[in-house]
């Protein structure tokens, strides 16, 4: 075609890295090894938010979803709740919003990065969190007349 080579085979590439690279420098020290999924899968094995957390504990691994869902709930209650008059315009009050709007945004940020465990236990708690927020703040159900 255009007369340049694609082959990207990288098999050579292992030989040309110095050993120190290829294990950080650790020589002679005990390597923690870690699996680490990019795919759903199923199990109560996994980290979650935090290193080591829970770990192959299952009753650990119970206490994180149920830390998610809560999470994802929160999210829901800040995102649907009326904790200001309506037509507050002073500067405290915009203060107060933007805090509660931050707290929100970082609340789902570590929805999420509860979320790139790919547990599906963790990813349907997260979905049932704020379902359940939406049910209680924000749908009908909830409204007042």
């Amino acid at each position: 075609m255009d007369g340049m080579s694609h082959d990207h085979d990288m098999s050579g590439m292992a030989g040309a890295m110095p050993p120190s690279s290829m294990n950080n420098g650790m020589h002679g020290m005990h390597m923690k090894k870690m699996m680490m999924h990019m795919t759903f899968f199923w199990g109560t094995h996994t980290e979650v938010l935090f290193d080591g957390w829970p770990g192959r504990r299952t009753g650990m691994y119970v206490v994180s979803l149920v830390f998610v869902f809560l999470l994802s709930f929160l999210v829901e209650w800040l995102s649907h709740s009326r904790l200001l008059k309506r037509g507050s315009t002073n500067v405290p009050a915009g203060m107060f919003q933007t805090l509660l709007y931050a707290i929100r945004v970082g609340l789902s940020y570590l929805v999420m990065l509860a979320l790139m465990s790919y547990n599906g236990g963790v990813f349907l708690v997260a979905v049932a969190g704020h379902a359940f927020g939406f049910l209680i703040f924000g749908s009908r159900v909830s409204t007042r007349s």
